[in-house]
């Protein structure tokens, strides 16, 4: 089993504008979650030290369920990289046992996650999301669904 996931995606924009992916709600509500998911909630606190809340919606022929994250901001380096530990919440921002929500024996509790963003001349930018943990029986759904969701992020800065 794989003992990180990570995916890398060139952005046509500056990291200025790439690093609000992260930072702004208005931005993570475009791109959080899966293809065909939705999120409708993102409560970003960003700070070290902070924690932020969010929410990506499974589509209807999915169930239609919510599922909430928690990331709480242990590194900042300004337009460099974000360093946070991902956990399973409830709505309120409580964090959750996986197993409490449903999910196998052998998924994470604690994600610790790691973007860097890297300019590419003027207005281009390679940003690398890398979340360190065995994801057990989940590894291809975590792959994927990390893909799917820099896919999305990626699409904000199509015209």
């Amino acid at each position: 089993m794989a003992e990180f996931v990570k995916v890398s995606k060139l952005f046509d924009a500056a990291v200025e504008e790439v690093w609000k992916l992260w930072t702004e709600p208005e931005y993570v509500m475009q791109w959080w979650g899966p293809d065909k998911f939705t999120c409708p909630l993102a409560n970003i606190h960003f700070k070290e030290g902070g924690t932020s809340l969010v929410c990506m919606k499974a589509p209807d022929d999915f169930g239609g369920a919510s599922h909430y994250n928690i990331w709480k901001y242990t590194k900042i380096v300004p337009y460099e990289s974000i360093e946070f530990i991902m956990n399973l919440a409830d709505e309120k921002g409580n964090r959750k046992k996986p197993t409490e929500l449903g999910m196998p024996a052998d998924f994470p509790e604690d994600v610790r996650t790691l973007v860097t963003f890297k300019s590419i001349g003027k207005d281009r930018t390679e940003m690398t999301v890398t979340e360190f943990a065995d994801f057990g029986q989940m590894s291809h759904f975590a792959q994927l669904g990390l893909e799917q969701s820099i896919g999305k992020a990626a699409a904000v800065f199509e015209f």
